[in-house]
């Protein structure tokens, strides 16, 4: 069966300005490389990209050939980058592991040449650096999230309108909720209000159903009637042989 060819970029990268040039050897080995292990592993290099005279502890952000393979990457689907080593693509570690978690998030692949597995490394260092990524990640995760509420919190304060959360049923639709509050003030059905049941059911025969087509639960016209937060996930009427049971919580009497 033939193998199956991807596409991939190769990567360069010099520290000093002395070994940049075509000719010159350090350029030389990384190409070579690069293109031997593509031939072996099935990929075909659709492009190379170079950054010349980049310390090892510069960050990727700050490599324009680095950031102009991001850009290809988004146009052509090339979705593996292989370089010499995982020296070659940053010695300096903590730049090695934030370029790959990077590259990672954007589900791009890294290969070293020399060492295709170079990195998924498990030792200490690389799991220490790894966990701290992981917890500033949701450090700024948790910052963005608090920063949204106290921004809602300050608009409710200022306009008085809610601003998060579900929305209600008198915001999603406030003719039902008219008209269920009219049908529980109606006059008494032999001495007694209309059940939210029955409600239910005389709202369904008016053409008033929930998003799914079908009828409003007991709850939910209590919900609307009363005022009463919608129901919780936990209480939310069960179905029984297609038929929608009025949750445990409702008072008997209300029915």
């Amino acid at each position: 069966m033939a193998q199956r060819i991807e596409k991939a970029f190769a990567y360069l990268r010099t520290s000093s300005t002395t070994n940049v040039g075509p000719e010159m050897d350090r350029d030389r080995h990384q190409r070579e490389a690069i293109q031997a292990f593509a031939k072996r592993a099935g990929y075909v290099i659709e492009g190379e990209f170079y950054d010349a005279a980049m310390l090892d502890a510069d960050p990727i952000e700050a490599r324009p050939g680095f950031a102009a393979m991001l850009q290809a990457v988004a146009g052509n689907g090339v979705r593996t980058i292989i370089v010499e080593t995982a020296n070659r693509f940053a010695r300096d570690l903590m730049v090695r592991e934030v370029g790959f978690a990077r590259l990672k998030e954007l589900g791009i692949g890294l290969i070293a040449a020399d060492s295709p597995d170079a990195f998924l490394d498990d030792g200490p260092t690389s799991k220490l650096i790894r966990q701290v990524l992981g917890v500033v990640a949701e450090f700024d995760k948790s910052t963005i999230v608090a920063k949204l509420l106290q921004a809602r919190q300050r608009k409710r304060r200022a306009t008085g309108k809610k601003v998060e959360g579900r929305k209600s049923h008198l915001e999603l639709r406030p003719e039902v909720v008219r008209e269920a509050k009219r049908l529980r003030r109606a006059s008494p059905l032999n001495g007694k209000r209309r059940s939210f049941r029955k409600i239910s059911r005389e709202l369904a025969n008016m053409g008033h159903l929930t998003s799914r087509g079908t009828p409003f639960s007991a709850s939910a016209v209590r919900a609307m009637v009363e005022g009463e937060a919608p129901p919780k996930a936990s209480e939310k009427p069960q179905l029984l042989h297609g038929r929608t049971t009025p949750e445990a919580t409702t008072p008997v009497g209300s029915m």
